[in-house]
């Protein structure tokens, strides 16, 4: 066990060299010497990254251009590459070397950087290791666990990498099962985005493609680390910067890829001694949850300089002609407007009254505009109306369905939106239900199934039965930890399907298994003929993806194989679903999904290899409104309060904001170093604002416990983090998921969307006596 990258003396000190540059070429060789890569064979891999004859990164989801790059690949990019292709095995041999409650001590880190899971393995209680496995012996058994229990009481999970053909496989396999527990990755990131849109403008994605980012003449960001989740977006910011576009970042955090911006593909940049591209016109630091109150400042602003307009005989600042054809019950939301007071928007939001109204006229003097937003506005326990807001704001001037302009959810895994587009989901309204029935020749179950806090909540009271994972890192990723894992042993099944090695793999219930499978950079070969898979990009664009390198094990099955086997051990003859065919060629698959979904998939198989893919049918891209009422919806917010139920006035609660560094992409950790925020050498840290250590007692280096303020009989703490001064705002404390997550309680979440709210957890530091 490796623990030379931990240090007792962690360092934390001010970043101030722009994103990109060498930082991320010096950190990229370092990795890669980490895991023993030649650079031959690492920059032969990349070259191929987001290419149209290539591979759909494994990381993050943003758009694959038509013309790509020389080096269409960021820094997390090529570091999520760099760990799936690894030389480093964690075969039969290290596991018959560790037991599993000796590996459960080990950190994410360590557990991951054994390497790539090479042979199907099923736990063996009496010695606490797991032991191999024979494929068919796996299935079998597997499949006769799944007949003894009731459907029901067994989840479905799906990691966001898997392709579109695996993702509508397994909602098929689960449904004719007779389960709609499909809880995935977008339940806990942006469920909020999936359920506000639809509402709004009758889409559960975005209405922007990258050749939008190219016409638009102004850009917003709400929440989004974008240097670090998603850094191939910076190319676009960085070229509407240089043509003189404004960009305002609204972000409780100073993120580094929004200030300043050194871009890899330019050697005049990379050799020029300035700091590079400013990225951001203007950059506000507001309140952790103060989003709705800042957008209210900006609509409050507008209105007003609509008033003047109007009263002056000009050109109106409402598109007023877009409101009247296109809009519903404006009338409502303008009197919010109205009626809003600048004191408590000056409160809740934590910005000044003459930022908000020199946001509004700069956005007033724009034409097409684009609002970008992530996690920060969809993990509160109001997400839905911080994303009908930003629609609001992009309404009052007909910022929709034109070329240029847009809402642009930014989301995270590589495939997690496509597979909502495919069929992964616990609501039957949102899948083809009749079409599956008259193709299939089985009955789709009609009720509601679990999404990922109720999972958790069926985990913890003891109703869910089995698990079965899709890749993932379900217990880390999700609230309530503690409980989470106390519970998950008394399960009598778990089976989890993954590339490499992680915490919820130990956390074994009655039967567990292990089955490895194919990553998607490698070379999926099925009845002697290369197979493609297709991904969906956060653009709604579908791409194919090709592997390229041979496979770290023979004994690997693509994930595609391993649901077919699954499906044919648990449900023989109860569907007409051809698993041997769709598993020998994933064309058959893709032809399946196009007669299910038409109008977003049709040709598929003729269109998804062309560059740049192609784009799914999206409605309010087009001014087509999707909605109850055949219009855009203005929607009023009920308040600002991101915790109105809570009591949070105490002078030593603060919020807390989970953030991800710059050496992990969502629970996998690449290190613990965070280069964009200065933080070396650990995880275990809580940054804040000067002054309130100083109100609380604390200075640097300080050790505390954190534990929740919540009156509701659960105890939830982490133990010994250090405290550091950091560029906070008042009442704001940030650090590192997905280890803080133990303080999140399973009921702080979206009200609708069921989001984890882990962007403000009100928390109290416990000062631990000096050692």
């Amino acid at each position: 066990m490796d623990r030379s990258e931990i240090t007792d003396k962690p360092t934390i000190e001010p970043y101030d060299e722009p994103t990109g540059g060498w930082g991320s070429v010096k950190s990229l060789v370092s990795h890669a010497a980490g895991e023993g890569l030649l650079a031959s064979t690492l920059w032969s891999t990349l070259q191929k990254q987001n290419k149209a004859d290539g591979y759909a990164c494994v990381s993050c989801s943003w758009a694959k251009p038509a013309k790509p790059r020389a080096f269409e690949y960021c820094e997390n990019g090529a570091k999520a590459t760099i760990w799936e292709i690894t030389p480093k095995r964690c075969d039969r041999e290290f596991f018959a070397r560790h037991r599993v409650s000796d590996l459960l001590n080990w950190t994410d880190h360590e557990l991951e950087k054994q390497g790539r899971l090479t042979t199907p393995m099923r736990y063996d209680k009496s010695l606490d290791q797991y032991v191999p496995v024979t494929w068919a012996d796996a299935f079998r058994e597997i499949g006769a666990e799944l007949n003894q229990l009731d459907p029901t009481s067994v989840v479905f999970y799906v990691s966001g990498r898997a392709s579109l053909e695996a993702s509508h496989m397994w909602q098929l396999f689960s449904r004719i099962y007779g389960s709609n527990n499909l809880p995935d990755s977008s339940n806990m990131c942006h469920e909020s985005t999936s359920v506000g849109l639809p509402e709004s403008i009758g889409s559960p994605v975005g209405t922007v493609t990258i050749e939008d980012f190219d016409q638009c003449d102004m850009m917003f960001f709400f929440g989004h680390n974008t240097g670090t989740n998603a850094p191939r977006l910076l190319h676009w910011v960085h070229d509407a910067r240089k043509r003189g576009v404004p960009v305002i970042t609204f972000n409780p955090l100073p993120e580094r890829g929004l200030m300043r911006f050194k871009n890899p593909q330019s050697p005049i940049e990379m050799l020029s001694p300035d700091e590079g591209v400013k990225m951001s016109s203007d950059y506000f630091q507001l309140n952790g949850g103060g989003d709705i109150a800042a957008m209210t400042g900006i609509g409050k602003a507008l209105l007003d300089l609509d008033d003047t307009a109007k009263a002056a005989g000009k050109k109106r600042v409402l598109d007023t002609a877009f409101i009247e054809e296109h809009c519903h019950d404006f009338a409502s939301f303008e009197a919010f407007l109205r009626a809003a007071d600048w004191g408590e928007i000056e409160r809740c939001s934590g910005m000044t009254r003459d930022d908000l109204e020199h946001v509004a006229r700069v956005y007033s003097k724009a034409e097409k505009v684009i609002a970008n937003y992530g996690m920060g506005l969809t993990q509160h326990r109001h997400g839905i109306e911080n994303v009908q807001m930003l629609v609001n704001l992009l309404l009052m001037r007909g910022n929709i369905g034109k070329p240029g302009a847009g809402i642009s959810p930014i989301r995270g895994h590589s495939n997690v939106q496509g597979q909502r587009t495919v069929g992964i989901t616990e609501k039957t309204e949102l899948i083809p239900v009749d079409k599956f029935e008259e193709f299939y020749g089985f009955t789709v179950p009609k009720e509601k199934g679990l999404d990922t806090v109720e999972a958790c909540q069926g985990i913890i009271d003891g109703s869910v039965k089995g698990f079965v994972a899709l890749g993932g890192n379900f217990s880390r990723a999700v609230p309530e930890t503690r409980l989470v894992e106390e519970a998950w042993p008394k399960m009598r099944l778990n089976v989890q399907i993954a590339t490499k090695l992680n915490r919820n793999h130990l956390l074994t219930s009655e039967v567990t298994y292990i089955l490895p499978c194919l990553g998607r950079i490698e070379r999926d070969v099925q009845a002697g003929v290369e197979q493609t898979v297709s991904i969906e990009d956060s653009t709604a664009c579908i791409h194919a993806s090709n592997g390229m390198r041979e496979p770290a094990s023979k004994e690997l099955l693509s994930e595609p194989k391993i649901v077919a086997e699954l499906a044919k051990a648990t449900v023989p003859g109860r569907s007409t679903v051809p698993w041997d065919e769709w598993a020998a060629d994933y064309a058959k698959v893709r032809d399946a999904i196009e007669r299910a979904y038409p109008s977003d998939f049709k040709y598929f198989n003729q269109r998804f290899r062309q560059p740049g893919g192609f784009h799914r049918d999206i409605g309010a891209s087009k001014r087509e409104w999707r909605t109850d009422t055949g219009k855009a919806n203005f929607k009023t917010p009920e308040g600002f309060d991101v915790n109105p139920d809570i009591d949070t006035r105490p002078q030593d609660v603060l919020q807390l904001m989970t953030v991800r560094s710059n050496d992990q992409f969502n629970t996998t950790i690449y290190g613990y170093d965070d280069r964009l925020r200065g933080v070396s050498g650990t995880r275990m840290v809580i940054l804040m604002n000067e002054a309130d250590m100083r109100r609380l007692g604390l200075r640097d280096d300080d050790r505390v416990d954190v534990e929740t303020h919540a009156d509701d009989g659960v105890s939830r703490r982490v133990e010994d983090y250090r405290v550091h001064a950091f560029s906070v705002p008042k009442g704001n404390v940030a650090g590192y998921y997905p280890e803080l997550n133990a303080l999140m309680p399973l009921w702080h979440h979206s009200r609708r969307a069921h989001v984890p709210a882990a962007k403000s957890i009100p928390v109290r530091l416990i000062k631990r006596p000096a050692a």
